[in-house]
């Protein structure tokens, strides 16, 4: 067994991808061999010194992947990111500090380059906090009992004048990132789409190697707008008595208004033979049980926690979004890597905030990754200080902070990465 001087941690050269791309897969469970099609994807999305390996002698043994991203803060600012993907560690290399090196030279490499926030989705709770991450969104996936809906069995469309059709590929490609592209800057926690997100989307690209081909439809209201815009699978299953019992599978749906949400939901519904409809990752405050006449129907499948967001700038992450009232308060943020650590100002307003260091008293003691999992407005300062995880300096504070942090509707990222 090397020891862990002698596994180098590194950028990938080009030429070193099919043997990263083969200790990804084997990271991730899958098939180890690389095939054509996948190494052809993974070259479009190479960029020098953003794919990260640690080798022993000649093999890849651990993988991280970034990119750059845009995410959409409360109020609608385009923050600069560093997402971060792809992150392995071959079974026979655990516990020799190999993701630390990755992350720790990542995260420098984001600080430098003057990304406000490092991104990442977790596959697993317990790993990121250490790296200053905190959980900032939260998903929820649906199942629709179609029956139980309660809706007419008779729809053949949208009752207010717009219409579904169904789209392929080329079309998808051509409308979707505009249609994204509204949908982002309203949402806080969304993230921005590549051109190469499309076209892995809609099968232009492929990553695995099985594919199977989506459904497209599109919602245009009245005015011929396009407005809304959804994917999905379907199975073929059939009961013993030839009856079909089949499931819709949503792999994503946009709707840049309540309309186009509603239409949606109830074209899937109305499909002959789907009697179950998966929503996919939502919201936690998502529409859909409400858009049928039984919200009952719809009930919770999964729930957990999404995005998770590393603070790297915290005066401008700070100043970035807008804030529901006025108040100031002291933010004493412990971070064990250069980053959030200090003790900082803000003063915020519905008219713009101000955030600087200080050497006032602190309101708030808190962690790095606490301070992420507020700045997007998801999650209640006095819940973490019942927890343990946030501490009050002065009587009040958490409230203080909740008051000034929190959003009407809870931010929501749309994408896995």
């Amino acid at each position: 067994m090397n020891r862990r001087a002698d596994i180098d941690v590194r950028p990938v050269t080009e030429a070193e991808l099919p043997e990263w791309t083969r200790a990804l897969n084997t990271g991730f469970l899958r098939e180890p061999a690389v095939g054509e099609a996948q190494l052809a994807a993974r070259r479009s999305q190479f960029v020098p010194g953003r794919l990260l390996g640690a080798f022993d002698g000649g093999r890849c043994v651990a993988t991280l992947r970034s990119f750059a991203q845009e995410l959409t803060a409360v109020g609608g600012a385009l923050v600069p990111a560093d997402a971060v993907s792809n992150v392995t560690v071959t079974p026979t290399h655990r516990r020799r500090g190999l993701l630390s090196r990755m992350m720790a030279h990542d995260l420098a490499a984001a600080r430098e380059r003057g990304d406000v926030v490092a991104t990442l989705i977790a596959a697993e709770y317990p790993i990121y906090g250490r790296y200053g991450f905190g959980p900032a969104t939260t998903m929820a996936e649906w199942t629709v009992d179609v029956p139980r809906a309660g809706l007419d069995p008779r729809w053949a469309g949208p009752s207010d004048g717009g219409r579904i059709d169904l789209v392929d590929g080329e079309e998808v490609r051509r409308l979707g990132p505009g249609l994204h592209e509204r949908l982002r800057r309203a949402q806080p926690g969304a993230v921005s789409r590549t051109e190469l997100w499309w076209r892995s989307a809609t099968g232009a690209v492929r990553f695995e190697p099985s594919w199977t081909e989506p459904f497209h439809a599109v919602y245009r209201s009245a005015d011929g707008e396009v407005e809304g815009m959804v994917s999905y699978v379907a199975d073929d299953t059939w009961n013993d008595a030839k009856q079909p019992l089949n499931t819709a599978t949503v792999k994503w749906l946009i709707g840049v208004t309540p309309a186009a949400e509603r239409a949606l939901w109830h074209y899937l519904c109305s499909i002959d033979w789907i009697v179950r409809v998966k929503s996919g990752g939502r919201a936690p405050d998502d529409l859909l049980p409400h858009f049928l006449p039984d919200p009952r129907a719809a009930r919770i499948t999964t729930q957990a926690d999404w995005l998770w967001v590393r603070i790297l700038d915290v005066v401008r992450a700070l100043e970035a979004r807008t804030y529901g009232g006025s108040g100031a308060l002291v933010l004493e943020v412990a971070d064990p890597s250069p980053g959030a650590g200090g003790r900082w100002l803000l003063e915020a307003s519905p008219d713009g905030a101000s955030c600087t260091p200080t050497t006032r008293g602190a309101d708030l003691v808190l962690g790095a990754g606490e301070l992420a999992s507020l700045w997007l407005g998801d999650e209640s300062a006095v819940r973490l200080a019942a927890l343990g995880r946030v501490r009050e300096e002065r009587t009040g504070a958490a409230r203080t902070a909740d008051a000034l942090l929190r959003t009407p509707r809870r931010p929501w990222c749309p994408d896995m990465f």
